[in-house]
């Protein structure tokens, strides 16, 4: 009888602190996709040139349905286009009755923004710029709160059409378009 309490015991508090980890591994392609070209996004903003031709060279942004809106051709799809995808899809457009042989350009003027949560100082929308990591942008909303978690932190991450969140180090990269989520420490 005694055996099977301290037993009942045993298995009680192994259940219980299995019940206060909610840890997530991160999934093989959060990593992998930082390898890939990036892929454009609804809120995005491209510069396109188009060479000799003033008036359609301009600043465009990516709607919300992942549609360019670009004069005399209309909508272009863009979401999840690479630049030169783009670059390709808006020439090819050009060529159906506009411009003979159209010489276009494609860079990436702003990426989509990024959103820190949960235990920072202050918490919201920034802007991404090339080379952000989890814990620069934890400094840009304002630093940890002593309350904050400073090993790790959850992100949430859209990849090719399907979300996923995982639990990273704050050494690591991010995306733009990604929600970072600092937790709150248990002790």
């Amino acid at each position: 009888m005694k055996s099977t309490a301290s037993l009942f015991r045993a298995l009680l508090a192994v259940s219980m602190l299995a019940g206060c980890s909610s840890y997530r591994p991160t999934p093989a392609a959060f990593h992998e996709v930082l390898d890939q070209p990036y892929r454009l996004g609804a809120g995005d903003r491209v510069r396109v040139t188009v060479f000799e031709q003033d008036g359609l060279t301009n600043t465009y942004s990516v709607d919300q349905s992942g549609y360019l809106s670009f004069p005399l051709v209309g909508s272009v799809p863009a979401r999840g286009h690479t630049a030169q995808q783009l670059e390709k899809e808006i020439a090819d457009k050009l060529r159906q009755g506009y411009l003979r042989d159209p010489d276009v350009s494609v860079e990436i003027d702003r990426y989509r923004p990024i959103f820190v949560m949960g235990e920072v100082g202050a918490a919201g929308q920034y802007s991404y710029v090339p080379g952000l990591t989890v814990q620069k942008a934890i400094a840009i909303a304002g630093g940890f709160t002593p309350r904050a978690n400073q090993e790790s932190v959850d992100i949430t991450r859209d990849i090719n059409g399907k979300v996923m969140t995982g639990r990273v180090v704050t050494s690591d990269p991010l995306l733009p378009g990604d929600t970072v989520y600092v937790r709150e420490r248990l002790f």
